[in-house]
């Protein structure tokens, strides 16, 4: 089949590249030509594991393709996806203009008709306003006998294994009240739905909450168990204890329920905002979810908490080693990561940061730029240099062995501040050092047995 995509961020490039790599013809289009350019020579703008030879491997194939211009997108094809941003306004609805405006140009630009594909993450009732937009632009230009279709079909997809859960879906949610789109949705799914079917057909505006209600219920989990890991800490309880009792439970289960120094990235906080400013401008004010929101936000000062109170003294003049910047592992995604929070907070104490992270070094740079309280190191040994101490706050693999007898004899104050639980800590205070983990019981540092 003949696919177009319109924005190629996040989720529309993997999109794209899931559909050429399973047999369809996908034109992709955006604004940015940097970016166009970049794409036609097989070099992703996103750090996605797999993305890279996939992408080139569909170019050879002559299968994906991409443009600067909309007129190629809309000639293409008849099914037309639409995966532009929503970023968050001010007061935390989503910004739907870049939608609106993509709705408008292929209003503008249809000669036959066409179906409109939400893969952007939309309030619910956008579907209705985009097919309403759709319509009146087709009969201000004299187009009124064209069709346009809209469906609501959102994404599930985790940084760091979006590639393989576009391929391997969970489940693809299909919002439409047309039988007849549902049919032609079915037929481009269904290399994606061969083993079991994974097709949920529903009407626009349940496939819109669905996925707000998936990530509200992922960061409700997130949040239920930073508090009780702050409380089991206060109470002298292990966290990890705790977890794996209550995991043991199926009707629970261990999908995220690991404590840690917060979530980020750019799904559940937006989508959080987004979907408490539709709950209040509708009269009814989600509570819960509002909780949610605010642990997060106090969970994301955990760590610059953490190590004031551990190291005892002001931080200014001080150095602290930073391991770890992406909001998780396997991507270099910094939107509103745990590390911004505690880096920022550590410069306006005066003191300097040396960090390291696998993948997102050159995200950093981009965000903060070139400044001497800032030290971008080529490895995570080299940030023990002149050290006072160690934060953790991203789970990469690369961080979970490393050798704490050299830890003890680099880092000054002896201190590590663990924001996702990564070591023993017996073993760790068996080196001699001190360590803070989240919610996990206090062992006193022992003197190093070297």
């Amino acid at each position: 089949m003949d696919v177009s995509v319109f924005g190629i961020g996040y989720v529309g490039l993997i999109q794209a590249v899931a559909l050429a790599d399973v047999g369809h013809r996908v034109l992709c289009v955006d604004v940015d030509a940097h970016k166009i350019e970049q794409l036609r020579h097989g070099v992703p703008p996103i750090s996605e594991p797999g993305l890279s030879d996939l992408l080139d491997d569909n170019l050879r194939a002559g299968r994906l393709s991409f443009s600067t211009q909309a007129s190629d997108a809309v000639a293409h094809a008849e099914l037309l996806f639409i995966a532009v941003g929503t970023p968050p306004d001010e007061d935390g609805s989503a910004d739907l203009s870049h939608v609106l405006d993509v709705t408008r140009q292929i209003a503008a630009l249809m000669q036959t008709d066409r179906t409109l594909i939400i893969k952007s993450t939309v309030p619910v009732g956008t579907a209705d306003q985009v097919r309403a937009l759709a319509l009146e632009e087709l009969q201000r230009l004299g187009k009124e006998a064209l069709r346009v279709s809209v469906v609501s079909n959102p994404e599930f997809l985790k940084e760091g294994s979006a590639l393989a859960d576009c391929m391997r879906p969970d489940r693809i949610v299909v919002g439409s009240d047309d039988p007849q789109v549902g049919e032609r949705l079915g037929e481009l799914y269904a290399p994606f739905s061969r083993s079991r079917e994974k097709l949920m057909f529903m009407d626009n505006r349940s496939a819109e909450l669905t996925k707000y209600a998936a990530n509200a219920m992922l960061a409700t989990r997130i949040s239920f168990m930073n508090e009780l890991a702050n409380l089991s800490e206060r109470l002298g309880a292990d966290i990890e204890a705790v977890r794996r009792g209550i995991g043991a439970d199926p009707r629970i289960g261990y999908h995220f329920i690991y404590p840690g120094c917060g979530f980020g990235g750019s799904c559940f906080p937006k989508d959080i905002r987004a979907l408490l400013h539709s709950a209040n401008a509708n009269g009814m004010p989600l509570h819960l979810l509002q909780s949610v929101s605010d642990v997060n936000d106090q969970q994301r000062r955990l760590l610059f908490a953490k190590l004031t109170q551990q190291l005892g003294r002001p931080l200014e003049g001080a150095s602290i080693a930073v391991w770890g910047l992406a909001f998780k592992p396997n991507t270099d995604d910094m939107r509103e990561a745990p590390s911004r929070y505690l880096i920022e907070a550590l410069w306006a104490e005066g003191a300097s940061v040396r960090a390291y992270d696998p993948q997102a070094m050159d995200e950093c740079r981009r965000l903060y730029g070139y400044r001497q309280d800032l030290h971008l190191c080529a490895t995570r040994d080299d940030t023990l240099q002149d050290a006072d101490a160690l934060v953790i706050c991203t789970e990469w693999k690369h961080f979970r062995v490393v050798d704490f007898a050299l830890l003890a004899s680099k880092l000054r104050a002896r201190l590590i501040v663990d924001g996702r639980n990564l070591y023993d800590p017996a073993q760790v205070a068996s080196h001699g050092l001190r360590y803070s983990g989240i919610g996990l019981r206090h062992v006193p540092a022992r003197a190093s047995a070297s």
